[in-house]
């Protein structure tokens, strides 16, 4: 490892165009769990692969989906066919959560399309046939998912990440409270940060860039630093920021049109900003959009929660783990731990933990993260990693639970 250098990370706010169709993904992951609880269907049976699309006054939801019949509705023909109703409810409900009310976006105005249909039999059969044959669900699909861990903060998250995500949640919190000239900024922002590290650690901010929508076509970008700066002192109060420190704020000078209006977006575009802003691989998957069948989320989930633990308990400082599955599979082709150097036991020693301490199947997953609810909107912006477990279940792969188990597989080995 190097011990003194610069690292970036950069963050996008939740009205970022991508993160615009994040949310509204995540927000029918949400509706589908919640209808399937109101109307006493099993959560086990919930199946939902949802992409959303935003340009110009325009959203288009597309996707697989396996419904609660609350969802369904008979057209003319007699055949069930999806009811478009409560998906463009969702869809409106968030647009106008993140705050726009804009001629070219608007909540109330947009045109939504919602193209969800049935999920392929041939898909189903590997998660539901793996049932019948092992006795657990198989994966929903290959592929690879990375879990990550330091010291760098509280949140046991890479500084640079951490900082970033947390510019913008402080500005998004000031907009929609109104706080002043705050109240004139605008949804779409994307920050970066850099962090100078020396002997491995974080120890200043080196240059900080943020370009954020106003509102209020007047404001350059001396305005909007005079606006944005405290917020940005705020989130950084606990790391130093460098006297010789690189502001670029708004260094194109105006940013009027923004969010779909401005720039199409896309679910699952931003995958970095969603993990360890780079500072760990990323398997390739994106979360939003997905029940918890899809490896893709909820064993990066699991990924992430088991590294933290790992780092936690103080097996090592860092923590990087790798799970990889088969479709149709239940349990993982293979488990990898690497400590960077830092571990106080084997990386071989951690891996059998591990297997001793958790079952890694997409149903074990789903049952000890207890993931079958509606708690994936709040994910959709500003990180999936490094938030506070919550009362009702959301982030549950941040607790700290799993310390002891651990420890103690490692002591009976």
């Amino acid at each position: 490892m190097r011990a003194n250098y610069l690292f970036t990370s950069e963050s996008v706010a939740e009205g970022h165009p991508d993160k615009v169709c994040d949310r509204i993904s995540d927000e029918i992951v949400d509706l589908v769990y919640r209808e399937a609880a109101r109307t006493g269907v099993d959560p086990w049976t919930v199946r939902i692969a949802c992409e959303t699309l935003a340009t110009t006054n325009r959203v288009v939801i597309a996707g697989e989906v396996r419904l609660p019949k609350s969802l369904m509705k008979t057209d003319k023909a007699g055949n069930e066919v999806i009811n478009p109703t409560k998906f463009k409810a969702v869809a409106r409900k968030a647009i106008r959560e993140i705050g726009y009310e804009q001629d070219g976006f608007h909540w109330k105005t947009a045109k939504i399309d919602v193209l969800l249909h049935s999920q392929s039999a041939d898909i189903a059969q590997g998660v539901d046939n793996a049932a019948d044959r092992q006795g657990d669900e198989g994966a929903g699909d290959q592929g690879i998912m990375f879990g990550y861990a330091c010291r760098e903060t509280a949140e046991l998250m890479p500084a640079p990440i951490y900082y970033s995500h947390r510019i913008l949640a402080l500005l998004a919190e000031a907009r929609k409270k109104g706080e002043g000239d705050a109240a004139h900024l605008g949804p779409d922002a994307k920050s970066q940060v850099t962090v100078r590290y020396a002997d491995g650690k974080p120890v200043s901010v080196a240059s900080i860039v943020l370009s954020t929508q106003h509102l209020d076509e007047s404001w350059d970008s001396v305005k909007v630093r005079e606006v944005v700066e405290p917020y940005i002192r705020e989130a950084l109060h606990d790391i130093e920021i460098a006297d010789d420190c690189q502001w670029y704020i708004n260094p194109t000078g105006k940013f009027v049109i923004g969010g779909p209006d401005g720039d199409a977006g896309l679910t699952g575009r931003k995958i970095i900003v969603d993990t360890y802003g780079g500072a760990a691989p990323h398997g390739g998957g994106a979360f939003s959009g997905k029940d918890t069948t899809k490896v893709d989320r909820s064993a990066a989930y699991v990924a992430r929660y088991l590294a933290k633990n790992v780092v936690a308990a103080n097996l090592a400082d860092r923590c990087t783990i790798q799970l990889s599955y088969a479709i149709g599979v239940a349990q993982p082709l293979s488990i990898y731990v690497d400590l960077h150097g830092t571990g106080r036991v084997t990386e071989d020693q951690v891996e059998a933990a591990i297997r001793k301490t958790i079952d890694l199947s997409p149903s074990g997953i789903r049952r000890h993260l207890n993931l079958n609810k509606p708690i994936y909107a709040k994910t959709s912006a500003y990180g999936h990693f490094g938030r506070k477990a919550g009362r009702d279940g959301s982030f549950s792969w941040e607790r700290l639970d799993l310390v002891k188990p651990l420890k103690d597989a490692l002591k009976a080995a």
